[in-house]
């Protein structure tokens, strides 16, 4: 344990003086993603990744926009595993986000593709079929939100 304590607080200077700087320092890129307004299309599954992406970006609704991410969602519904009266036991929910992340002052967008598979159980009862079909998109467009963040993330550092 104090081997442990001691190696981290001399490695600690070592580590400052690379130049590294927390992803949510000041200088970083935490407070240009909090004022990114997000736009997606007008259905079920693209206003569920609207809410997942502003909460994933901490959208602060009281600042002005820096940027504006228009996305477009695609999804893809596959039947896996049939019962002997030929009906899916699960489904596989294929979600492909495509993200433009525009400057509000101008200048050159930047855009991305991110895709996700979730499962989901079919079942009998059509209110139980149709409650896990938006559990999988839920967690669907919660994936994608953290993929498109880490995506932001990456390019706001190299600006």
């Amino acid at each position: 344990m104090r081997r442990a304590l001691l190696a981290l607080l001399l490695a600690t200077p070592l580590v400052s003086a690379c130049g590294f700087t927390p992803l949510y320092a000041d200088p970083g890129v935490g407070s240009s993603l909090r004022r990114i307004a997000v736009t997606t299309q007008d259905d079920r599954l693209g206003y569920r990744l609207r809410e997942q992406l502003e909460d994933a970006l901490a959208w602060d609704r009281g600042a002005a926009p820096l940027y504006r991410l228009d996305t477009r969602v695609e999804q893809d519904r596959r039947s896996l595993g049939r019962r002997i009266d030929d009906t899916a036991t699960r489904y596989e929910l294929t979600v492909k986000a495509t993200w433009i992340l525009t400057p509000a002052s101008g200048g050159t967008p930047l855009t991305g593709t991110e895709t996700v598979t979730t499962t989901y159980a079919a079942a009998d009862q059509p209110y139980a079929a149709i409650a896990a079909q938006q559990d999988g998109e839920e967690r669907a467009a919660a994936e994608l939100a953290r993929l498109i963040r880490l995506d932001l993330m990456q390019a706001l550092a190299g600006r």
